[in-house]
C-alpha cells in the first residue's frame, strides 16, 4: 500500500510543480518528477538547510506538499537547465 500512495502523492506534487513551473507532461513524467522531487526537496531542505518540517517532504499533509511541489519545482528547474526537461 505504500507504494500505491507514493504513487498518488508524487502525480499530486509532480502535477502542482508542474502548474507551478509551466510545464507540460503526463501523468508518468509527474509521478516521476513528484518522487524524485519530493526526496531532492527532504535532502535539501531538511538535510542540508535544516528545515525540521521538510522531512515531511512526499507527505499527504499541507508541509508535505509544500516541500514537495518546493523540491520537483527545483528539479524542473535543474532538468531545464540542463536541457533535459521541457
Amino acid at each position: 500500500m505504500g507504494w500505491i500512495a507514493a504513487i498518488i502523492v508524487g502525480a499530486i506534487i509532480g502535477w502542482l510543480a508542474s502548474i507551478v513551473m509551466k510545464s507540460e507532461g503526463g501523468l508518468c513524467k509527474n509521478i516521476i518528477v513528484g518522487i524524485v522531487g519530493s526526496s531532492l526537496g527532504r535532502w535539501l531542505f531538511g538535510d542540508v538547510l535544516g528545515i525540521g518540517s521538510a522531512y515531511k517532504a512526499g507527505d499527504f499533509n499541507v508541509v508535505g506538499i509544500f516541500f514537495g511541489v518546493l523540491g520537483a519545482a527545483l528539479l524542473i528547474f535543474i532538468l531545464r537547465k540542463l536541457r533535459i526537461f521541457d
